[in-house]
């Protein structure tokens, strides 16, 4: 069994054993949501990915920091540096409210889906608004190191005497220099105050119309979205930690401007592994408003949405998510829902079938027990090898296949030894549960529909036992067409949502 866990370094591009900077202790960055608006349905991919690795580096016994801030100022429409207002500043405006009236609200949604998707909360999670003074600080300390200038009140990064004295930046993107220069002069705005197309402004001075702005040593101004992560994590987590994470999206300009101001100030990068989620798409396409190809979080719960049949519910849809790995592309399509909500109940209903698994006698280990054993080896395995879940989850339901046999007697409990059956009842749930985060989702009518099918199964047992097949078949074929499956077996008929 591979006991080293595997990460895929999107600093290297290339997968290197991890090993920790302080021993039994990760600190993990993971860039959040500007809260302007409803979290889109990719972003919960971003955070459902990064909530798998927080959960699979805690079980693994590592003391875990985890870090995802929140930005609440400095993300700018366009990326444009001067003349411009944040996202946050112009949704504000344009309702008449506060700044922090649109913070307040959105990240509430926020946090509400969060917990919908059943993600463990942070360790912290630090606001831009409530860190200006480290970030300040941060800028000072770039000037003072020589790679920032002021103009009229802005402080820009310098980006040509950074690349030519240090040759880090676009190593993380993989990009040459002459494209990420181009990609910046295509994106910014008012370059005349700028000495070069690809600096970034990393203290703006304010318009007269912006709603949110300091004082600083240069100007009354606001800080730029790249420099709250640096300032944030390094605060939190020091100069140099363990895990940087973020959607791959971010990997140009963000992360790497964030190489940059961390590199000038601090003399370092500021993270040792570097991990990016990919995207999610729609039918085959990037999602897009404009095309009509996107689909909201609650749309996906209700199916109001011409894009899908039906709604399907939160686990679901984190369900589904597993069964890509998160360097991958993964393809939101109707049939994949609904092939992820048989597979989903289907692990449900082993959960409960591996705890009611009783009379192991084997004294010594047979070739399926043996088996037993490989495969619950093989998960760990898998997720020792960069937080593989769609084949960890393969193997999960390999085990599935095996336990569903136990039961039915295809296969004899008899050849499990008591330790294996001890362990398959322990690592199912802490796997299903723990690791990827799953859970059992129950209505408030729960109760009563049991009732009623209990009632249900007996007359048709009734039936069967006065031979009368036809009324115990139209039962079976009736509750078939409503997506609800009977199940016969030698201690009795089963059901379940189908």
């Amino acid at each position: 069994m591979n006991t080293k866990l595997v990460v895929y370094n999107s600093w290297s591009g290339e997968k290197e054993v991890f090993t920790p900077i302080h021993e039994g202790r990760v600190g993990m960055y993971v860039c959040g949501p500007t809260v302007y608006s409803d979290v889109h349905l990719g972003n919960c991919r971003t955070f459902v990915s990064f909530d798998i690795i927080f959960r699979y580096l805690k079980y693994l016994g590592y003391q875990v920091r985890y870090v995802r801030n929140i930005t609440d100022v400095g993300h700018l429409e366009g990326d444009a540096d001067t003349d411009a207002e944040d996202k946050i500043s112009k949704k504000a405006r344009l309702e008449h409210v506060e700044p922090m009236e649109v913070v307040q609200r959105y990240s509430n949604g926020f946090h509400e889906m969060m917990d919908i998707f059943n993600t463990l909360p942070p360790s912290i999670e630090p606001r831009a608004t409530g860190h200006i003074i480290e970030q300040i600080e941060m800028v000072q300390d770039i000037l003072d190191n020589g790679y920032g200038y002021i103009k009229n009140g802005s402080v820009y990064f310098d980006v040509q005497k950074f690349i030519n004295e240090k040759d880090l930046y676009g190593k993380l993107s993989g990009r040459v220099v002459e494209d990420l220069i181009s990609l910046t002069r295509d994106n910014l705005k008012n370059q005349d105050e700028k000495e070069h197309p690809s600096d970034f402004a990393i203290w703006i001075k304010a318009d007269p119309r912006h709603l949110m702005r300091w004082n600083s040593p240069w100007s009354v101004g606001f800080p730029g979205w790249h420099l709250e992560c640096s300032a944030m994590s390094t605060k939190y987590l020091g100069k140099q930690f363990d895990i940087h994470g973020g959607g791959t999206d971010l990997k140009f300009p963000h992360h790497e401007n964030e190489i940059a101001q961390n590199v000038g100030a601090c003399g370092t990068p500021p993270a040792k592994y570097w991990l990016h989620s990919n995207m999610l798409l729609m039918n085959g396409r990037k999602m897009s408003k404009s095309e009509g190809n996107t689909i909201t979080p609650f749309q996906l719960f209700t199916g109001d949405s011409p894009l899908i049949s039906k709604g399907y519910s939160p686990m679901v849809v984190r369900f589904f998510m597993l069964q890509s790995h998160y360097r991958s592309t993964l393809d939101l399509t109707d049939g994949a829902l609904q092939a992820a909500e048989k597979g989903f109940l289907r692990l449900m209903e082993a959960t409960h079938t591996v705890k009611e698994l009783a009379g192991a006698v084997a004294k010594e280990s047979s070739s399926l027990d043996q088996e037993l054993n490989e495969m619950m080896d093989g998960i760990f395995e898998d997720m020792n090898d960069d937080f593989n879940t769609p084949k960890a989850m393969a193997r999960v339901f390999d085990l599935v296949t095996r336990i569903n046999g136990l039961k039915a007697g295809h296969l004899s409990i008899a050849e499990v030894t008591p330790e294996t059956l001890d362990r398959l009842q322990k690592v199912i749930p802490d796997v299903v549960f723990e690791l990827f985060g799953l859970k059992e989702e129950t209505g408030s009518d729960d109760s009563a529909l049991d009732g009623v099918m209990q009632l249900v199964i007996d007359i048709r047992r009734q039936a069967r036992t006065k031979k009368d097949w036809a009324t115990a078949d139209q039962i079976r074929d009736q509750l078939n067409d409503l997506h609800i499956q009977l199940k016969d077996g030698p201690e009795g008929t089963t059901w379940s949502k189908s």
